[in-house]
C-alpha cells in the first residue's frame, strides 16, 4: 500500500485540464497531462485520497507491472509471473477490464479472459484455490492497457466509475454526467458565493453539483465501496481517517442562493430526491415554472442553462424558438450576471442572439459540445450576433 508507482487518473475527453487542477490542489505533483487524464507517482494510500476527493475523474489506476507483449501467449506468461497471491485473497472476487490495440486482438473480451486465466491459474498453483471472477466491478478490479508491443497491468483502485458521484437516485431525462457538470462549473466564472440560477434544471445535476462544490462536499461522502478495499494490505482505519477529513472540511455558506426551476413537476420531484441524497436539499430553492418566470436575485451571479440539443430528426427546428427565448431572458432579466449555455448544437446556439465571450470545448458522451459564456452587462452594451 505504501510502494510508490505510476498512477494514471482517467477522465472523459476535455476534462483533464480541470482534473489536473483538482489533483494539484490536493497536494500532488503531476508528471504528465493528456487528453483523457493525468499521470503522477504515488502509493495506493494516495489512491484512497484521490478516489474520495476528485470530482472530474473516472478511474484511479495504480500500476502493478509493465512488460513487453507481442501476443496473447506472452501476455499470459508475463502475468503468471506476478505474485497475485500477495495482492488478492484466494477467497475473494475480482474482475478485469482492458484496452488493447494489437494486431493479434480483435476483441477486448478475449483479452479479459486471458488476464483472468493467468491470475486464476497463478493463484491455484500457489494457494490451491482461486478467487471468483466476473464482470461486476464490486470487488478488486484489474485493468490491462496493451498497445503495440508494450502492456501494463493496473489495479483499478476505483472499480465503478468515479464520474457518477453516487447521490443520484433517479436519473431523470437525459441527465448530465456528474463529472461533466463539475468540469463546466470549474470552467465557469462562478465564485461559489454569488447566486447560481439553473432554469430548465431537469434532474438538477448542475444545481446539486453547485451546492456540493460551494460547501466543499466531496463525492467520497456518497460512496462506500471501492476496488482498493478488496486487496491485501487494505487498512480500513486509513480509509476512515480520509472519510473523516471529508466530513470535517464541509463548510456552511449561509448566504448561498442556488435556484433550480423546471416546467415539469416530475423533474422537480426527482431533483428533490437527488438533492436530499446529496445532503443539499435545504440549500437549493426549487420551483415549478417556465424558465422565463424564474426569479433572478438582485445580486449578480451565474445563470446556467443546459437545454435540449435536438439530437433527433426534426427536433432542432422545434427548439429554435426556445433558444431565442433563452436569449431574450438573458438579455432582459439577467443583467449584471454571467450567462452560460451548455449545448451540443451550435446552429441552435446562433438563435440565442448574443455574442459569446468564450466558447469552452467539452464532450457529452461522444457529442462535441460547447459551454458558451455571455457577459450580460447591466447597461446597454449587449452585443447582437
Amino acid at each position: 500500500m505504501n510502494s510508490p508507482a505510476r498512477i494514471v487518473i482517467t477522465c472523459n475527453k476535455r476534462l483533464s485540464i480541470y482534473l489536473a487542477k483538482e489533483v494539484e490542489e490536493l497536494g500532488f505533483k503531476i508528471d504528465n497531462t493528456f487528453i483523457t487524464g493525468v499521470e503522477l507517482t504515488g502509493t495506493i494510500d494516495d489512491c484512497v485520497k484521490l478516489n474520495l476527493n476528485l470530482r472530474c475523474a473516472s478511474q484511479v489506476l495504480y500500476s502493478i507491472s509493465s512488460f513487453p507483449c507481442t501476443g496473447p501467449e506472452q501476455l499470459y506468461n508475463s502475468l503468471m509471473r506476478l505474485e497475485w497471491e500477495k495482492i488478492i485473497s484466494p477467497d475473494g472476487y475480482f474482475s478485469v477490464t482492458s484496452h488493447a490495440q494489437h494486431f493479434t486482438v480483435n476483441n477486448d473480451m478475449f483479452v479479459n479472459v486471458k488476464v483472468k486465466d493467468a491470475i486464476a491459474d497463478r493463484m491455484r498453483r500457489e494457494t490451491g484455490k482461486r478467487p471468483n471472477s466476473g464482470s461486476d466491478l464490486s470487488g478488486a478490479v484489474f485493468n490491462l492497457y496493451w498497445k503495440d508491443e508494450q502492456a501494463e497491468i493496473f489495479l483499478d483502485t476505483s472499480g465503478e466509475t468515479l464520474a457518477k458521484h453516487g447521490y443520484r437516485k433517479i436519473p431523470g431525462k437525459a441527465p448530465m454526467l456528474e463529472a461533466l457538470a463539475s468540469g463546466t462549473l470549474f470552467a465557469s466564472q462562478w465564485d461559489k458565493k454569488s447566486p447560481f440560477v439553473n432554469p430548465m434544471c431537469g434532474s438538477s445535476t448542475m444545481a446539486i453539483e453547485a451546492a456540493l462544490m460551494a460547501t466543499n462536499r466531496r463525492p467520497g461522502l456518497f460512496r462506500k465501496n471501492y476496488s482498493f478495499m478488496h486487496v491485501l494490505g487494505y487498512d480500513e482505519k486509513k480509509y476512515e481517517a480520509e472519510f473523516e477529513k471529508l466530513e470535517q472540511q464541509v463548510v456552511e455558506v449561509p448566504s448561498l442562493k442556488v435556484i433550480a426551476t423546471d416546467i415539469s413537476q416530475d423533474a422537480i420531484d426527482i431533483s428533490k430526491v437527488n438533492a436530499a441524497a446529496a445532503g443539499v436539499e435545504n440549500l437549493i430553492e426549487f420551483n415549478v415554472c417556465d424558465f422565463e418566470a424564474t426569479a433572478i436575485p438582485a445580486d449578480a451571479g451565474v445563470v446556467f442553462f443546459n437545454p435540449e440539443y435536438g439530437e433527433r430528426l426534426g427536433e432542432a427546428s422545434e427548439l429554435e424558438a426556445t433558444y431565442g427565448r433563452i436569449g431574450d431572458f438573458l438579455k432582459k432579466k439577467c443583467k449584471g450576471y454571467t450567462g452560460y449555455i451548455f449545448t451540443g448544437n451550435l446552429d441552435l446556439a446562433k438563435k440565442i442572439g448574443l455574442k459569446a465571450k468564450r466558447r469552452i470545448e467539452f464532450y457529452s458522451a461522444k457529442l462535441d459540445c460547447r459551454l458558451l459564456e455571455y457577459e450580460l452587462y447591466a447597461g446597454s452594451r449587449e452585443k447582437k450576433g
